[in-house]
């Protein structure tokens, strides 16, 4: 279960010795907008260091990459550090996804093929995001809420962000992917109030996790975006009466007063399965 994600920047030695301590289920070493142009060769060679210290801590580690010149290198050094992911910037479309994904197959003999997070960041990639969400190595879907409120000549509000973060979300959904972010934008993080209402109003919408930019955010990401007690017990009534109502021939029943049916019953067995995913993890 990935419920938060935790940016660090890949040239700030005293957050990085501490990011696989923040509690964390994956830390993004930044290596593109965090990190200005004369530190970027520096970042990206701490790769061969940072990602398996932090990986002690029990985490994941992603490498968010560059889009440009530096794209096909920064891969390679995530890829040789044994990072579990890239976080691939400015995906326009799903050519860039195929080119890089052989430019890599010849330095993962060792590994598995790395897997692919791309970020919706323009309008060309927004209306492409089927395509894209089906492409080469893509296990989730992101976007970046000020790049595309950029990208429209806009201001980074809820009601700009919403509609295509749901575009992006839904894409996901379809293409079976993990979908990771809040129906805003997530620069602001001193705001914890209106974090944890963005977040449970994230993982009603069937959002599972969300990036963040400051420690601080991650207890709210992780408590928000798990089960509660109270789903994960209805959610185990909900699934054993099922089991007995099939027994006795029965599909559809009623439960504590409820119409249950299939779809209620799959979404039961999909909570309890994030549950034991989540206590697995720790």
């Amino acid at each position: 279960m990935i419920s938060s994600l935790l940016y660090v920047p890949g040239n700030a030695p005293r957050f990085l010795e501490k990011a696989g301590q923040r509690g964390a289920d994956v830390v993004i070493i930044d290596l593109e907008d965090a990190v200005p142009e004369n530190a970027k060769s520096e970042a990206r060679d701490g790769l061969a260091k940072w990602v398996p210290e932090i990986k002690k801590g029990g985490c994941q580690v992603y490498v968010r990459v560059n889009q440009s010149d530096r794209l096909l290198d920064d891969a390679i050094a995530a890829v040789t550090a044994n990072a579990d992911a890239l976080y691939i910037p400015k995906v326009s479309s799903v050519d860039s996804l195929v080119h890089l994904a052989e430019g890599l197959s010849g330095h993962e003999a060792d590994r598995r093929p790395i897997g692919f997070v791309p970020l919706i960041e323009d309008m060309t990639g927004l209306l492409d995001v089927r395509t894209i969400a089906h492409g080469p190595r893509v296990f989730a879907l992101t976007s970046g809420g000020e790049d595309l409120a950029t990208a429209m000549g806009a201001k980074p509000t809820p009601e700009v962000l919403r509609y295509p973060k749901l575009m992006i979300h839904y894409a996901a959904k379809e293409a079976g992917l993990l979908s990771f972010g809040l129906l805003r934008t997530t620069v602001d993080f001193a705001d914890k109030a209106a974090l944890q209402a963005a977040a449970l109003e994230a993982r009603d919408f069937g959002f599972d996790g969300a990036t963040c930019i400051h420690p601080s955010v991650v207890p709210i990401l992780n408590e928000c975006f798990a089960p509660t007690a109270e789903e994960v017990e209805w959610a185990r009534k909900v699934v054993s009466a099922s089991r007995q109502e099939a027994a006795a021939g029965r599909g559809a029943f009623m439960l504590d007063g409820q119409f249950v049916d299939a779809p209620i019953v799959t979404r039961a067995e999909n909570l309890l399965r994030r549950s034991e995913k989540g206590r697995a993890a720790t």
